[in-house]
């Protein structure tokens, strides 16, 4: 599902936030990226959903090579990758409904289809009854709710997710996690960098730790019973 080859990755300050990263992800699972700021971590999720290019190597997503992708070809990309942020990038004033469906209408989908998929992912995620809502009405929690629904309307095969519970306390912090574990559980890629270590003990997955832009560790953890 994602695989990198080598990967480099030289800003033009001169800072090389990647450093011969070799890293494969399968279909199906759910990875952790750790470790302290400045690791490359954010560098490395905007590859996956091509926000940057390696300046060496090669990055493949569901068998694209992203740098020799024609430009025509990278909506579609980004089709497939829904991305979620720690700091929510909704519009202020459009509804929730709206910054749900804004994912889909940007990509042209039809009326009919528009609707249908959004009522469904805020159904799903317990947020139907905040459709008409603005950002401002609804709380942090619910925000990053809707910021999981925007990724994904468009049924993405991989989860992108950039500290998605940094913002929160440690109780929604547990229920978000407890909605990207069922996502995952539903067969879709999630790739999540934290700092947040209680949390990656308490739901234990693959936890991929990068130190200065290279990968240090790459490991299994058996999931807990109880998450």
């Amino acid at each position: 599902m994602i695989q990198m080859y080598n990967v480099t990755k030289t800003y033009s300050s001169g800072v090389e936030a990647l450093r011969g990263i070799n890293l494969g992800i399968k279909k199906g699972e759910f990875v952790y990226l750790v470790g302290p700021s400045g690791a490359g971590k954010t560098t490395l999720m905007r590859l996956i959903y091509r926000d940057e290019l390696p300046t060496s190597g090669h990055v493949v997503i569901d068998g694209r090579n992203i740098e020799r992708l024609h430009e025509s070809r990278v909506p579609y990309l980004r089709r497939s990758v829904g991305v979620v942020f720690q700091d929510f990038r909704l519009i202020e004033t459009k509804t929730v409904f709206n910054n749900v469906a804004f994912a889909l209408r940007v990509v042209g989908a039809p009326s009919d289809e528009v609707n249908e998929k959004t009522h469904r992912v805020l159904e799903m995620l317990g947020l139907k009854h905040k459709a008409n809502l603005y950002p401002s009405q609804i709380s942090a929690g619910e925000k990053q709710r809707v910021c999981i629904a925007r990724a994904l309307v468009n049924d993405p095969a991989i989860l992108v997710t950039d500290e998605p519970t940094g913002n929160l306390d440690p109780e929604l912090a547990t229920d978000i996690m407890r909605i990207l574990m069922e996502i995952n559980n539903r067969g879709t890629t999630v790739l999540m960098a934290t700092h947040n270590m209680g949390l990656v003990e308490q739901f234990a997955r693959r936890i991929v730790h990068l130190v200065a832009g290279k990968v240090i560790s790459d490991q299994e953890k058996v999931p807990r019973s109880a998450d």
